[in-house]
């Protein structure tokens, strides 16, 4: 059985965790597939945005850790658990917007996945929390995306506590984007998606690589450069016939130039 189900439907992607007997918590196999999927759908032309969702009573609770058991040297575990942080830099560098589809919980690495997602929906029952320290571990590459999601004190509570908090906590956090109804996730979800898909590919595209890297930039040089990026799509025949299109009151054609 595949560890990770992927699927089509128009302009989206959907990547499904597959591993609910464990309540799809990572392994090798499951990241290298993770990891695979997201890279695969963000050169597929025909998919403008990807879903992340999960079978089973839950997102993902972390690492499998039965993986903390096998006596692996300080050498292989840097292998192992920089492919089990791989996520991080894989949703950052893809052009597309990913949306995290949240059911049940979502723990340590699983909560790392959804704070390193672009965009999240959570159910309202869903939980998230950074538990690994009550397994005396820590969630240090969750804390990458979380720090800078919800600063440096509200994430050293999270991360040195372990403790779980419910959904319209982690959205009042700025965790998340919208929390709904259990039953309406994944209309909620697709909804959001949509609304993303029918946007200029090349603007997404854009906005995502700018809003990323200012990240690491001081205040003037992140300026200079969202004007620039704003300039560079400015000039492109998306821009114009957005624009265009607007003014004329019709559906743009975007063509991704």
């Amino acid at each position: 059985m595949s560890e990770i189900l992927t699927s089509k439907d128009g302009k989206i992607g959907f990547i499904t965790l597959n591993r609910p007997e464990t309540w799809n918590t990572f392994n090798v196999p499951f990241a290298r597939q993770l990891n695979d999927a997201l890279i695969d759908f963000d050169k597929d032309n025909e998919i403008q945005v990807v879903i992340i969702k999960a079978n089973g009573k839950s997102f993902s609770v972390g690492i499998e850790l039965e993986e903390f058991r096998k006596g692996k040297s300080h050498k292989e575990y840097r292998e192992f658990i920089k492919l089990m942080d791989e996520h991080n830099h894989t949703i950052a560098n893809m052009k597309k917007p990913v949306i995290a589809q949240v059911h049940g919980y979502a723990l340590a690495n699983g909560a790392g996945l959804v704070f390193a997602c672009d965009l999240a929906v959570a159910a309202k029952s869903a939980k998230f929390g950074t538990t690994a320290i009550n397994v005396g571990l820590i969630c240090l590459g969750p804390a990458v995306p979380l720090t800078r999601l919800v600063g440096r004190k509200r994430a050293l509570e999270m991360v040195l506590t372990g403790e779980i908090i419910s959904a319209q906590q982690a959205f009042d956090f700025g965790l998340i984007n919208r929390v709904v109804d259990d039953e309406k996730l994944e209309e909620a979800t697709l909804e959001l998606a949509n609304t993303l898909a029918n946007k200029s590919p090349l603007a997404l595209e854009i906005g995502k690589t700018g809003i990323y890297k200012m990240s690491d930039l001081e205040y003037h040089k992140a300026a200079d450069y969202m004007s620039e990026l704003f300039a560079s799509l400015a000039a492109t025949e998306d821009a114009l016939e957005g624009v265009n299109a607007f003014v004329e009151k019709r559906q743009p054609n975007f063509k991704k130039k």
